[in-house]
């Protein structure tokens, strides 16, 4: 059997899977005492995919990951913030699809998407005390700028805010 893989926008009827995928994620975390999600915030999850910056990997019709995207974070990136990247935000992956390198795809179709946009740079954050994934995202490229904690701001989402963070760009 051929397996299709696509990455298409969230719909509204995606949300409950969305919901249990990032609780897994978090019973998951707390399981094996790993740094990571602890809480998420439903209302940025449900303002994601109505701006349609929501998208799924779909594999053979199967939400494998959703990742969240912008084209701007001035709140974390501050002055490095010049319209000139994609930011990659709250992926999670389907534990049923988990080491079948769901981030490759992602990162792969971020380049295209900025590429389209003339844009330079991909950014992304990440626990800042999580060594492991710091590692993980360098392993693709991306170097560490800085940590930063972030203002604890209703601008942000709840589980985002006043939070120890690794800065992390891949130059295009």
């Amino acid at each position: 059997m051929q397996t299709t893989t696509i990455i298409l926008n969230t719909v509204p009827d995606n949300l409950e899977f969305i919901y249990t995928l990032f609780e897994d994620a978090i019973k998951y975390i707390k399981k094996n005492n790993y740094i990571g999600w602890t809480t998420y915030d439903k209302s940025q999850l449900i303002n994601d995919l109505e701006n349609k910056n929501q998208f799924k990997i779909l594999i053979n019709d199967e939400i494998a990951t959703v990742f969240s995207v912008c084209y701007d974070d001035p709140l974390i990136w501050r002055e490095m913030e010049k319209g000139d990247a994609i930011y990659l935000h709250r992926i999670v992956v389907n534990s049923k699809f988990k080491g079948q390198k769901q981030f490759e795809k992602i990162l792969n179709w971020a380049k295209n998407k900025a590429t389209e946009r003339k844009l330079n740079y991909i950014r992304m954050d990440t626990w800042a005390a999580n060594s492991n994934i710091i590692e993980y995202y360098k392993s693709f490229g991306f170097t560490h700028i800085e940590d930063y904690t972030t203002p604890n701001t209703l601008n942000l989402p709840e589980q985002h805010r006043n939070l120890k963070v690794a800065l992390l760009e891949l130059k295009l």
